[in-house]
């Protein structure tokens, strides 16, 4: 384990203007031994709809990546706008994809106005020493080989926990097993279900954080991955036959998410990092607060094929506040996915 706190001086070189997107992969540079990626410019594109879609790791056995604290506005739903503070400059912030086994080198980079701090579940780590909190114009360097493969939630840590949750600091880690899936996906996708307690401002600004709601427990929205309903106007697109893996992880603060997809059964669950023993044959699974699990099904033609799929938080009063979607099938003709 390696630990280094920085003090910055001066601006940050090339900090990109607030609302600038820059497509995944511009900023981020490899070798064969090491993968350099700065979250400051590569930046999760979220219009029209947050990217769920995500690639494979990289085979480079080390990974360094720059995560940078910001405050933002963020949009929550159609039409409303939220006083946010996230990692990278989207919520959730930018997924973070390894291998079992790698080495994981962060640093993260305090460009907001209070303390914060990063919680990776995926390391084995003190916490005193990697997660403690950073004041504004400070950074912090610490490194880990995650062993445990699955889907991890990544969290700010300052108290009040629930405050920096709930405005928006999480973001996902997937950790890949060493020799891979034992299936080949089509496609893959990250869902990161997590709620939202919004009062309105004084003036028309933005909404912001209301305590008392959060501790009572009742959410404006809950959403997948930042806003909610997005996914019903803009889908998950896939092809008739795909094997489609998704990544579920549940940033809370407060519920539990039970996700299911309708018309649809999963082929395997692997709720833990256990790939030789995945759940079959599951209709809905939950994820609770601060976990996640990776689901896995097949759009078999004859089955469940061409067609709309809802994915959905079975505790239907939580979807009904923003945690629905759409898996879209579309038909193959020679050979050739139909365009969307």
């Amino acid at each position: 384990m390696h630990i280094q706190k920085h003090r910055l001086v001066g601006p940050i070189i090339g900090a990109l203007a607030v609302g600038t997107i820059i497509a995944a992969g511009a900023f981020t540079t490899h070798s064969t031994a090491v993968e350099y990626t700065d979250f400051s410019r590569v930046v999760t594109p979220t219009a029209p709809a947050y990217r769920a879609a995500v690639q494979p790791a990289s085979d480079a056995p080390v990974k360094e990546f720059r995560i940078p604290v910001v405050d933002k506005t963020i949009t929550i739903a159609d039409g409303v706008t939220y006083t946010g503070w996230t990692f990278g400059g989207t919520v959730p912030g930018p997924t973070i994809r390894v291998h079992q086994g790698d080495l994981v080198k962060i640093r993260v980079v305090n460009e907001g106005k209070i303390p914060h701090s990063i919680d990776f579940h995926a390391a084995r780590i003190p916490w005193n020493v990697a997660y403690r909190s950073i004041n504004p114009g400070d950074s912090i360097s610490f490194q880990f080989v995650p062993h445990t493969p699955g889907a991890f939630l990544v969290h700010c840590g300052t108290p009040p926990v629930t405050l920096h949750i709930m405005q928006g600091m999480y973001l996902p880690i997937i950790v890949d097993p060493k020799g891979g899936w034992p299936d080949k996906a089509d496609k893959e996708f990250v869902l990161v279900q997590s709620e939202y307690y919004a009062q309105p401002a004084d003036s028309n600004g933005p909404e912001g954080p209301d305590w008392d709601a959060v501790m009572h427990k009742q959410a404006t929205y809950v959403v997948f991955n930042g806003r909610a309903f997005q996914y019903k106007e803009h889908p998950l697109d896939v092809t008739v036959g795909d094997h489609v893996r998704l990544f579920v992880v549940n940033a809370g603060p407060n519920y539990a998410s039970a996700f299911h997809i309708v018309g649809d059964i999963f082929d395997r669950v692997y709720p833990d990092g256990d790939t030789d023993h995945p759940l079959r044959g599951i209709q809905t699974w939950s994820v609770p607060p601060g976990s996640g699990a990776v689901f896995e099904t097949t759009f078999a033609k004859g089955e469940s094929g061409v067609g709309e799929y809802p994915f959905v938080t079975h505790a239907f009063t939580d979807a009904d506040k923003g945690a629905t979607g759409l898996i879209k099938v579309s038909p193959v003709q020679s050979g050739v996915a139909v365009a969307k």
